[in-house]
Parts: structure tokens; C-alpha cells; sequence
């Protein structure tokens, strides 16, 4: 299932608007994403205060699998990140689009989240 309410990047992280800070956006990676790495057993993430451009690596998702690396959606600073994944990474498997939330950004241009993919775009691509 792919929530209606957030933005899709094609590799695979999705965007909640708002975020828990002011003019924030919550980061994280689709159900889809959580599935094909398998058990998520450990998760890098930037630090607050993190500038981080569109498009570039900001962290890393370990599984029993493989090493990925987490992108960033849009261009902007690290305001939040969750620190429960420290002690429980497999939130990330478990509730990808809740409690398994990675980390909340401001971006620099608030428009650069309507580039992203709708959730029927990004169904699309899956099926595609």
C-alpha cells in the first residue's frame, strides 16, 4: 500500500508534510524500500544542523542484506532525527511510514517537495 498523503522520491524515501518542527518534513523510506533490504539491523543518519543537498547520500541502512544508502529529497538542514533507531532499528521494517521515520529536514525551497513523485506515480514506477 502506498499512503496518498506523502511525496515519493524514485529511490525509494518518502516525504510527510508537515514534520514535528515548524516548516519541517519528515523523512523516510517506503514499505516497498523496507521489504527488499530485508531486517534492518542497523541505521546511520545525519546529524542535526546537517546541511544536505537533493539527490546526495546522507546516511546509510544496514540489513542482514546489504548496506544502502539513504538520500536526501530535497535540499535543506537536518532539524530532527530519530533516535529510537539507535536501540531499534527494525522500526524501519516494521513502520516504515510511522514509527520508523528517519529524520526531519527544513528545506531550502519549500517547492522542491512538489517535484517529487505523487503516490500514484510512484506506484507506477513499481509496477512499471
Amino acid at each position: 500500500m502506498t499512503p496518498e498523503d506523502l511525496k515519493y522520491t524514485v529511490e525509494h524515501e518518502w516525504l510527510r508534510t508537515p514534520g514535528d518542527q515548524p516548516g519541517s518534513l519528515r523523512v523516510g523510506i517506503t514499505d516497498y524500500a523496507q521489504d527488499a533490504l530485508g531486517d534492518i539491523v542497523y541505521v546511520s543518519l545525519p546529524e542535526v544542523g546537517t546541511a544536505l543537498t537533493a539527490g546526495s547520500a546522507c546516511g546509510e541502512l544496514e540489513s542482514t542484506k546489504s548496506v544502502s544508502d539513504i538520500y536526501a529529497p530535497v535540499s535543506g538542514e537536518v532539524v530532527a532525527r530519530n533516535e529510537a533507531l539507535d536501540a531499534t532499528p527494525e522500526l524501519v521494517n516494521t513502520d516504515p511510514y510511522g514509527a520508523g521515520w528517519l529524520f526531519e529536514i527544513v528545506p531550502n525551497d519549500a517547492a522542491e517537495a512538489d517535484q517529487l513523485l505523487d503516490a500514484a506515480s510512484y506506484q507506477a514506477q513499481l509496477d512499471g
